[in-house]
């Protein structure tokens, strides 16, 4: 049973996964035995990656690349091709998010969220489904979101992005499952990240924060994850394990999408 957990050869494109949610799957994979790959949209990214990765002990090779940019997306995937290999895994996990009240938002605004949402993890996957065809398997993972169920104010684009990617999952799927490719999602609740951290602040009285409180009380576990926990369900999802799953969003999420909350006391 373990060895069908075990990654050992497999080539993993992971990315923007210079830090954080990216990063910790990465780390994940590569103790699994994955080679790891990630790119970022900025060379000074890439140099803070491939410094975090060598810390772990982690080889990994990093790439400057534009996602939502077709061409520069196929040229970065031909170059894997040649320097390391056919791509096994891809894990879609580039995102952003602007937390803008839908009626304050410019269409530019909302557009860039869904390019860069949505659009990249097409383009992306795209790129790498015809050599995971011809080499007969291929495993992708999307990074979804609790706001591919649930709305919450200020996150329109975010939502709409994360809503159709759980769709693009699905889809890509009912495509390309019948040459052995499994394309799942996982759905991270509240990560404690950079991203989030404006979140988490201390209050100047010394109270969490507004939105801290609100987490804590609306999760079962009564807290933020931390991004390595998400490293197990995306190992399960890129193994051998999971050859039966596809089309499948985990959410990972500590309970929130289970729980109706407590009652006001």
């Amino acid at each position: 049973m373990a060895n069908s957990f075990s990654l050992d050869g497999k080539v993993a494109l992971i990315t923007g996964a210079s830090y954080g949610i990216g990063f910790a799957i990465a780390t994940a994979m590569a103790e699994a035995g994955a080679t790891i790959v990630f790119n970022d949209i900025k060379q000074e990214l890439v140099d803070k990656g491939l410094a975090a990765y060598k810390e772990k002990g982690i080889d990994a090779k990093g790439y400057v690349c534009d996602v939502t940019d077709e061409d520069a997306v196929n040229a970065l995937v031909a170059q894997i091709e040649k320097e390391v290999g056919v791509i096994d895994i891809l894990v879609n996990n580039a995102g952003i998010i602007k937390r803008i009240p839908m009626t304050e938002m410019s269409a530019k605004d909302f557009r860039q969220v869904i390019d860069v949402d949505l659009n990249a993890p097409f383009i992306v996957s795209k790129a790498v489904i015809p050599s995971m065809i011809k080499k007969g398997h291929g495993k992708i993972i999307n990074i979804c979101s609790m706001m591919s169920e649930l709305g919450r104010e200020t996150v329109s684009a975010y939502a709409a992005a994360k809503g159709g990617l759980k769709m693009l999952t699905r889809n890509i799927c009912s495509e390309y499952g019948q040459y052995n490719i499994q394309c799942n999602g996982i759905g991270p609740g509240y990560i404690v990240t950079p991203q989030t951290a404006p979140l988490r602040e201390i209050q100047p009285d010394g109270s969490k924060h507004p939105f801290d409180q609100f987490i804590c009380a609306k999760t079962p576990a009564n807290r933020w994850l931390q991004p390595e926990e998400l490293g197990g369900p995306a190992v399960f999802l890129a193994s051998e394990a999971s050859n039966g799953v596809n089309g499948h969003i985990l959410y990972v999420d500590g309970g929130i999408l289970a729980y109706i909350g407590k009652q006001p006391g």
